[in-house]
């Protein structure tokens, strides 16, 4: 299902910056326009599929004609000028976005010594599951 949101673009020195106001103010930046609409894709598909693993309702997008891009900025930055900016619907698929940038498994080649391969698939052991369960832990940690 294809999830459409409000997102106000703003021109910066080095980019642009993101903001949806409809989900508190959530942001991104990307260096060129092309490459904040792709964050803010990857922003959305990753806010939603959050809030839906979570439990969390979200609200529902506002019309981009109801959406003050000067009003945002001066909410969030009161005593900066408003500059270029422009209010742009966001679109995403969060399933299909998740099932391939989100969920994607990749193959991993790795060596280990001939003994330890042995006893492992003698206990059955599943190599991808446990080299999961040992990455995420060593993840956790820092």
């Amino acid at each position: 299902m294809l999830s459409m949101y409000p997102a106000c673009f703003y021109k910066e020195n080095d980019g642009y910056s993101v903001i949806f106001p409809d989900l508190n103010y959530l942001a991104t930046q990307g260096d060129s326009l092309e490459d904040a609409m792709e964050m803010a894709v990857e922003c959305l598909a990753a806010y939603l599929r959050s809030c839906k693993t979570d439990g969390e309702t979200v609200p529902a997008p506002s019309s981009p004609a109801d959406i003050d891009v000067a009003a945002v900025s001066k909410e969030l930055s009161p005593d900066e000028p408003v500059g270029e900016a422009f209010v742009n619907i966001v679109s995403v698929d969060v399933e299909a976005y998740a099932k391939k940038h989100f969920d994607k498994s990749v193959r991993k080649t790795l060596t280990i010594p001939a003994w330890l391969n042995a006893a492992a698939l003698e206990q059955g052991i599943n190599f991808s599951q446990t080299l999961q369960e040992a990455l995420l832990s060593k993840v956790q940690t820092r």
